[in-house]
C-alpha cells in the first residue's frame, strides 16, 4: 500500500535515501524535510484509518460483554483471535478499495463498507439490548421464516433500531471520508489486488466457520456475516431449510367411545378451555381476591374458581404449548407423534361431543392453519374470519372473538367441548390508552425503558381481561352455564430481561413458563372427591401436560379402553385425583412441531428445575419455590440425575448439539 504524496514534487520520501538530498538546493532542504515528515505521518495515519474498523468492532464488543470476553480460555481465545484477524482483513480491504482515487469500484466498495458495517454492528447492538446475545445463524434462519412478523416487530420498535444503527452508520461514513483523505492508493498492483480481494473477503466471511452458539467466541460482525452466509445458502438451495413449523395432521380414526352411553351425554359437563397468550403468572390474579389490578374482569366472573398456583407450561412457544395442551404428549415427542396422535377435539368428537375452536390468532402465522384445519369441529374461527386485515402478530381484536363466541356457543349442542384462544397479549401487545392503568407505559424495547415496557404489556393484559371477563359472564348467564366447566391458562409467559432475554421462546426459566391456571367448576359438575382432589393441588407443581388428562377426565373419558393406545404416551396426571410423580418432566422450545431461534431446554422434578440456553457452558439448577426468581444457581449436582437424563433426552447441552 502507498499513500499519496502531499506534493507533486518527485523527491524521494524515504528518509534513508540521504544521497537523494545531496543535490538539493539549500533553499529547498527544509521544505523537503517537512514534506518527508508529512509523508511519514500520512502513512501512519493511513494505517490507523485502515485498522480503525476492527478497533471499533472490538470496542463495541468490549463495551457490550467485556466480562464474558475476559472469561474466554484456550480454544475460545484462539477462536476470538481468528475472528479479529478475519474482521481486520475484511474491513481493511474494503476500506482500502473504497479509498481509491477514481473509478466506479471505489463507490461500490464504499457502499458495501458502509452498508455491511451498519448492519453487522447496528443489528448486533440492537439485538443485544433486547436479548442479551448476538444474532447468529439460528436466529437469522428463524427470522427469514417469519419475515412479516419480524418486519412488524421492527416497525413497532423502529426508534430503538435506528438508535442502534445510527452510530455505526456515521462511523462507517466518516471512515470512508478519512480513507479517501489519508490512504488514497495509486493505481498500482496493490490497489488492483485489494479490489479483487475485497469481495472475496466478504464471501469468505459468509462461509468461514465461527463460534456463534454457546460461547460466541467471535466478534459480532463475524457472527453476523456467518449467519448471512447461512441464509444465502438456504435461499439458493445450497442449505436445506432448518426451521420446523406445524404441518398437516394425520390423526387416526378413533373408535366410538363406549364409556358414555347413548342418550346420556348430558350427565357429563360441557368444558370451555380458555387459553390466552403470553400471560405470566404474576400478571394475572389466579387466586380469587377482592382487589385484582391485573385481571379484575375474570376475577369477578369466576369468583369460585380453583387456583393452580404452580402451573408451568412445558415450553414458551405457542405452537409447542398448544400441541402439548391438546395431545398430552411431552414437547420432546417426535414430529410424527405430535402430528399423528389424537387431540382433545378428536377424543371429544369420538365420544359424541360437539366441538369448537375459536381464536383471534392469525392462522397464516407459522402454518397454524395446517395444524387445525381438519379438527372435527362444528364451529371454527381464525383472525381473518373476524377481520380480513388482521395483523400477523396480534391477530384480530379480541373483542371480535368474544362476539363470535357469543354467537356460536348458543348454537352448540350439549355436551360440548370448545377452546377459546385469545391473542392480543402477544408482542407487540395491543392496548387502549383509555384503559391503561399501568403507567408510565411505552412500547420501547430499550433496556432503560424496561419497566415502562412491562407496564405497556400489563396494560395489554388488562385490556384483554375485559373481553375475556365479558365472555365468561355471558357463558354463566346462559342455560348451559351451570353445566359448563371453564379451564383457564396461558400458553406461556413473557420475559422482561429477568435473565437477559426479552419476550418468549428464549428460555424455560419461570418468567417464560410459570403461567396462571385455574378451573371454575359449577356445583354438581364434579363429584365431591374430584372437588377435594382439585382443591388439594392449589400449591402442587403442575404442568400443561396435566391439563389434557384432566379435561379427558371431565369429559368422562379417563377410562375409555378404546383410547388406551394413545393414553399411554401422555405423561401428565388428572388433577381430579391424587398425583404421584417421580419422573422428571421435560421442558423445551425446540420441538418436532416447532424449531427454535436459540436452543434452550431442561427438566423439572418437583420444585427443582434444570435448564440451559444455547450460550450456557453448564447446566443450571434452581429451586423454584425457595428461589422463585431463579437467582441462585445450585449447580447441576443439586438436580441429581436430571443433567444426565436431559443430555440423553435432548442430545446434550443446547449449545453443544451439532
Amino acid at each position: 500500500m502507498r499513500a499519496e504524496s502531499v506534493s507533486a514534487t518527485n523527491y524521494p520520501l524515504d528518509p534513508r535515501a540521504e544521497g537523494a538530498r545531496t543535490s538539493e538546493p539549500a533553499s529547498l532542504a527544509p521544505k523537503s524535510r517537512k514534506l518527508r515528515r508529512l509523508a511519514r505521518a500520512r502513512r501512519r495515519i493511513a494505517w490507523l484509518v485502515l485498522l480503525a474498523p476492527v478497533v471499533l468492532v472490538l470496542a463495541v464488543d468490549i463495551w457490550i460483554r467485556g466480562g464474558r470476553l475476559l472469561d474466554l480460555r484456550g480454544k475460545h481465545v484462539a477462536s476470538y483471535a481468528g475472528a479479529i484477524i478475519e474482521s481486520a482483513v475484511l474491513w481493511g480491504l474494503l476500506l482500502y478499495s473504497a479509498s481509491s482515487r477514481r473509478g466506479a469500484v471505489r463507490w461500490i466498495s464504499a457502499s458495501l463498507f458502509v452498508l455491511l458495517a451498519t448492519v453487522t454492528l447496528g443489528v448486533q447492538i440492537y439485538f443485544q439490548r433486547c436479548y442479551s446475545t448476538y444474532v447468529n445463524l439460528d436466529a437469522l434462519l428463524f427470522a427469514t421464516s417469519f419475515s412479516e412478523s419480524v418486519v412488524g416487530h421492527l416497525r413497532s420498535d423502529g426508534g430503538n433500531l435506528l438508535s442502534a444503527i445510527a452510530p455505526p452508520l456515521v462511523c462507517a461514513a466518516a471512515l470512508v471520508v478519512a480513507a479517501r483523505r489519508f490512504v488514497r492508493p495509486r493505481q498500482t498492483r496493490s490497489g488492483r489486488i485489494a479490489r479483487i480481494l475485497a469481495p472475496l473477503a466478504i464471501v469468505l466471511g459468509f462461509v468461514i466457520p465461527c463460534s456463534y452458539r454457546t460461547v460466541q467466541a467471535s466478534t459480532p460482525d463475524v457472527i453476523y456475516l456467518h449467519a448471512m452466509g447461512g441464509v444465502i445458502k438456504q435461499i439458493t438451495g445450497l442449505r436445506p431449510p432448518e426451521h420446523v413449523r406445524p404441518g398437516l395432521r394425520t390423526p387416526p380414526v378413533l373408535p366410538r367411545a363406549t364409556t358414555i352411553p347413548s342418550g346420556a351425554h348430558v350427565t357429563r359437563p360441557n368444558v370451555l378451555f380458555v387459553i390466552t397468550e403470553s400471560v405470566r403468572a404474576d400478571a394475572h390474579c389466579t387466586t380469587p381476591t377482592d382487589d385484582c389490578p391485573f385481571s379484575p374482569a375474570t376475577n369477578a366472573a369466576a369468583r369460585k374458581r380453583f387456583p393452580l398456583l404452580q402451573m408451568r407450561s412445558n415450553a414458551s412457544t405457542t405452537a409447542i404449548s398448544l400441541a402439548v395442551l391438546w395431545s398430552g404428549l411431552p414437547p420432546t415427542a417426535s414430529r410424527e407423534d405430535l402430528h399423528g396422535y389424537p387431540l382433545l377435539f378428536d377424543y371429544a368428537n369420538a365420544a359424541g361431543y360437539d366441538t369448537a375452536y375459536w381464536t383471534s390468532h392469525h392462522m397464516m402465522f407459522a402454518n397454524s392453519r395446517l395444524y387445525v384445519q381438519d379438527l372435527p369441529t362444528s364451529h371454527q374461527t381464525g383472525a381473518t374470519d373476524l377481520d380480513p386485515l388482521a395483523d400477523m402478530d396480534l391477530g384480530a381484536r379480541d373483542e371480535l372473538l368474544t362476539e363470535r363466541i357469543r354467537k356460536d356457543i348458543r348454537e352448540m349442542r350439549e355436551p360440548f367441548f370448545a377452546v377459546a384462544h385469545y391473542g392480543n397479549t402477544h408482542i407487540p401487545y395491543r392496548i387502549d390508552p383509555e384503559h391503561a392503568p399501568f403507567q408510565p407505559a411505552q412500547d420501547s424495547k430499550a433496556p432503560e425503558d424496561n419497566e415502562a415496557y412491562r407496564n405497556y404489556y400489563l396494560d395489554a393484559v388488562h385490556l384483554q381481561d375485559r373481553t375475556i371477563g365479558e365472555m365468561l359472564r355471558f357463558v354463566r348467564e346462559q342455560p348451559f352455564g351451570e353445566r359448563t366447566i371453564v379451564v383457564f391458562t396461558s400458553d406461556h409467559g413473557e420475559s422482561f430481561r429477568e435473565h437477559g432475554q426479552l419476550g418468549h421462546t428464549g428460555a424455560v426459566l419461570d418468567e417464560e413458563i410459570h403461567v396462571p391456571a385455574w378451573i371454575d367448576a359449577p356445583e354438581g359438575t364434579l363429584t365431591a372427591a374430584e372437588v377435594a382432589a382439585l382443591a388439594s393441588h392449589r400449591e402442587s407443581i403442575l404442568f400443561h401436560t396435566d391439563l389434557t388428562p384432566t379435561i379427558l377426565d371431565m369429559l368422562g373419558l379417563e377410562r375409555e379402553a378404546g383410547f388406551s393406545r394413545w393414553y399411554g404416551a401422555m405423561i401428565g396426571k388428572s388433577l381430579l385425583g391424587p398425583i404421584e410423580r417421580t419422573e422428571p418432566v421435560p421442558l423445551t422450545n425446540c420441538s418436532g412441531v416447532w424449531g427454535c431461534a436459540f436452543r434452550n431446554w431442561g427438566m423439572m422434578r418437583g420444585n427443582l428445575k434444570l435448564e440451559a440456553r444455547e450460550w450456557d457452558t453448564a447446566w443450571h439448577c434452581y429451586d423454584v419455590l425457595a428461589d422463585p426468581k431463579e437467582l441462585r444457581d445450585l449447580g447441576a449436582a443439586a438436580c441429581g440425575d436430571m443433567a444426565a437424563r436431559a443430555e440423553a433426552l435432548h442430545g446434550g447441552l443446547p449449545g453443544l448439539v451439532k
